[in-house]
């Protein structure tokens, strides 16, 4: 029988919400050495992820997409939405603001070997854990995975 996420998840992940100041966020994230961490809303769905990787945009800004005037007309060259999810990113105040919105989770059921291969092949370091109704059950991190891979000898 294979190991699922629910034997190696982390349970009870720190969290933060939409509303939580960044300051808040960006204390917890080095105070407990974690380079990210789930959003969940009151009732304890998961609505993003924040890490490290969108706190960035607050130190190094962004800049504005390249364009080519034609006849009175601005033609940009590159997509003017990301510039503005980019913009909204290094100037947010809340976690909301600032944080990832589309995550990649898992249920807990999911076969462990599959989670693997899916955080290997998506570059991502941690995939929140969510049941049947998108409530955050736990967070299975590379650290979780390299742990259980020590047990096992």
């Amino acid at each position: 029988m294979p190991v699922t996420v629910a034997e190696v998840m982390s349970r009870d992940p720190i969290t933060v919400n939409p509303n939580s100041p960044l300051k808040e966020a960006i204390q917890i994230l080095a105070e407990r050495h974690i380079s990210g961490l789930p959003v969940v809303d009151d009732q304890g769905k998961l609505v993003g992820v924040i890490s490290e990787s969108d706190l960035m945009w607050q130190q190094t800004g962004v800049t504005p997409p390249a364009y080519i005037m034609l006849l009175d007309s601005v033609i940009y060259l590159e997509n003017p939405a990301r510039y503005d999810r980019e913009l909204h990113k290094a100037l947010g105040q809340t976690v909301g603001e600032v944080m990832t919105k589309e995550s990649v989770t898992v249920p807990p059921s999911k076969p462990l070997n599959a989670a693997a291969q899916l955080m290997h092949d998506r570059h991502v370091r941690r995939l929140p854990v969510v049941d049947s109704d998108g409530t955050l059950v736990g967070i299975l991190t590379r650290g979780d995975i390299i742990r259980h891979m020590a047990s096992q000898d």
